[in-house]
């Protein structure tokens, strides 16, 4: 599409959850980190919540890339599963042969022995959730009952959850403390601020291949960031957006314009993308009648002329 234009090898604001495009801020470095380190002491619980679009999945996919070999993952994108479908996935991820119509205690009693085995042989078992704030209930607590499986020493299963807000409104249930207790790490995952906003552009952009100059001006840049209100997600399709018009008109920067034309067509967008590019369009001759007002009008009141 746009890439020949630009000098890219690729798309650089595609929403899909690339490790490529792994952006290393602060609030994002810090939640790698953590899982990291909570994971290699086996610490059981860990979560980690942000809002809609900064990065849960992306950071998700980071971390299961960034584990060694001595750890055996299961990862869950859709966690609306109930508490015999959580248990035959986990025993499907670790190796354990079963039947659907086996009892439940002794599928349990199948991968306890299995995690057994596994951490004889020094290998560690991370389940990570995303989009836990949608797990039922149930199967929360069937998710608490598998982490205590445990020898004298170690868990045999650690959990990682990452969610929305909505997953401290879940664990904030009376019902659910015991789980809440037992989170031993959590961190929050924030937006960017404005030279974080300027600083992703320009990585994302130079992870997709381009070298020339700073692609985006510093008026695109601003006001992306106050239309995404840092948000990754929106800022990904906004900056794409302009990029296509660009491209559309023939032109190699991406100026104010092309940022105000892409959140117009962007209703996601802080401005609900309906007035920036008819303010952009009629500002110059806004100015110019109030400039006319200015240099003829108020000295015709007052009497100069």
């Amino acid at each position: 599409m746009y890439q020949e234009h630009f000098g890219l090898s690729e798309r650089p604001f595609s929403l899909t959850p690339d490790t490529q495009f792994f952006f290393n801020k602060r609030s994002h470095r810090d939640a790698l980190n953590t899982m990291l380190l909570a994971l290699r002491h086996s610490e059981g619980f860990v979560k980690v919540s942000g809002e809609v679009g900064t990065g849960k999945t992306l950071l998700c996919r980071k971390l299961l890339k960034s584990l060694g070999d001595e750890f055996i993952t299961a990862y869950i994108p859709n966690p609306y599963l109930t508490p015999d479908e959580l248990k035959w996935f986990l025993a499907g991820e670790i190796g354990v042969s079963f039947d659907k119509a086996v009892p439940s205690y002794q599928l349990l009693d199948d991968i306890y022995k299995r995690l057994l085995t596994l951490a004889g042989e020094h290998r560690q078992v991370v389940l990570v959730v995303d989009e836990a704030q949608a797990m039922p209930r149930e199967s929360i607590e069937a998710l608490r009952l598998l982490t205590n499986l445990e020898t004298e020493k170690r868990k045999l299963l650690q959990v990682v959850l990452l969610g929305q807000p909505e997953l401290d409104v879940l664990l904030a249930r009376p019902d659910l403390r015991q789980l809440k207790q037992r989170i031993v790490f959590s961190e929050t995952l924030k937006g960017f601020n404005l030279k974080d906003t300027r600083d992703y552009l320009n990585f994302r952009l130079a992870s997709a291949g381009y070298e020339g100059e700073e692609l985006f001006s510093r008026l695109a840049v601003r006001l992306l960031y106050k239309a995404s209100g840092g948000i990754p997600r929106l800022m990904n399709v906004i900056a794409h957006k302009a990029l296509l018009s660009a491209y559309g008109r023939g032109e190699s920067r991406i100026g104010r314009k092309h940022v105000a034309y892409a959140i117009e067509d962007t209703g996601e967008s802080k401005f609900g993308g309906k007035f920036l590019v008819r303010t952009d369009k009629l500002w110059w001759p806004i100015l110019g009648a109030l400039s006319a007002l200015v240099l003829v009008g108020i000295p015709r009141f007052m009497g100069v002329w």
